[in-house]
């Protein structure tokens, strides 16, 4: 998937992946599609219940060797 803004988050645990990305997410306009790179298995269940609060889209997460690539599209 081809993001606008990719936010690396390598290494941090929870929950540092979604304080990152919610900092990051304000600096995009709307409809931007931002990837956030972590390595901690949990941010595949915090991406998708921190995207229903803030209201933007989950897009998906890709998992390979232990990294996780999850997309969110910006609302607005």
């Amino acid at each position: 998937m081809n993001a606008d803004v990719t936010l690396d988050c390598y290494g941090l645990l929870c929950p540092m992946p979604i304080f990152k990305t919610a900092e990051k997410i304000k600096e995009l306009k709307p409809g931007a599609i931002l990837e956030v790179i972590a390595t901690d298995e949990g941010i595949k269940a915090d991406i998708k219940a921190w995207c229903q609060t803030t209201g933007n889209e989950f897009l998906g997460i890709e998992e390979a060797e232990g990294e996780y690539r999850a997309y969110i599209k910006k609302s607005g």
